[in-house]
């Protein structure tokens, strides 16, 4: 390209016939001749085009589930409460717990002020191994891993088990927290054994699980059989 200029491209551009404003002579020398017309490409881009928020998030819009940031922090809504008094103005009451650090907090937010969404998206991986206090979550097609503390997991370790598809949640780059499979199949280790004619009557019985989880089956059920638990009740279901 002419001058070494990058992004430069001249296109070739020829007069069909003499044109008499071009000389105030009346020669047509001067459209006699091809000439040069720059001009600069537009960029192209790798990227994704971003467009503007059309919607804009406000307390009028939050509902349980909702990811917001306040502070700096995301925070998920537990709660809310819409609170409209006879007098002064209504509000929004909230609880919400924070994702980074798992407290929970009570917030009042003004009736229709701006509200900051929080970019918080999910993936799912695979629940590998525990290495040290250290859970190992692995991305099965780039086999990337990615590691949460014990603190981080909590009490949902008595659910966890090798080989568990789980969805971790990521927020600014980082995993801040992950969710469990609604229903999970797992194996009774020690449970005592039933007796005959109980279970015409009902009755529950403790079992413990391969993970370490005890929980009330039915007097039927006996050592070595799976069930399926709710991680969110931690209640029996069904066998498997």
């Amino acid at each position: 390209m002419a001058g070494g200029i990058t992004g430069i491209t001249n296109l070739k551009l020829l007069s069909p016939s003499p044109c008499p404003c071009l000389s105030s002579h009346g020669s047509s020398s001067h459209s006699s001749k091809p000439f040069l017309v720059s001009f600069r490409p537009f960029p192209v881009s790798s990227r994704r085009p971003t467009f503007p928020k059309i919607f804009a998030f406000s307390s009028n819009d939050i509902k349980v589930g909702s990811n917001i940031e306040v502070d700096g922090f995301p925070w998920r809504v537990i709660e809310f409460l819409h609170v409209k008094p006879g007098k002064g103005a209504a509000y929004v009451r909230t609880t919400l717990r924070n994702y980074v650090t798992g407290n929970t907090v009570e917030k009042t937010f003004r009736a229709g002020s701006k509200i900051e969404e929080t970019d918080i998206f999910k993936e799912t991986k695979q629940f590998t191994y525990k290495d040290g206090s250290q859970f190992v979550f692995m991305d099965l097609t780039t086999y990337e891993e990615f590691r949460l503390n014990e603190t981080d997991v909590g009490d949902k370790t008595k659910w966890l088990k090798e080989g568990m598809d789980c969805n971790l949640l990521f927020w600014k780059g980082k995993v801040i927290d992950f969710e469990l499979p609604i229903t999970v199949k797992l194996t009774v280790v020690d449970v005592d054994p039933g007796v005959r004619g109980d279970t015409a009557q009902g009755g529950s019985k403790p079992a413990t699980l391969d993970t370490g989880a005890v929980v009330s089956v039915p007097l039927f059920i006996e050592r070595g059989e799976e069930i399926l638990v709710d991680t969110r009740t931690g209640q029996y279901m069904s066998r498997a």
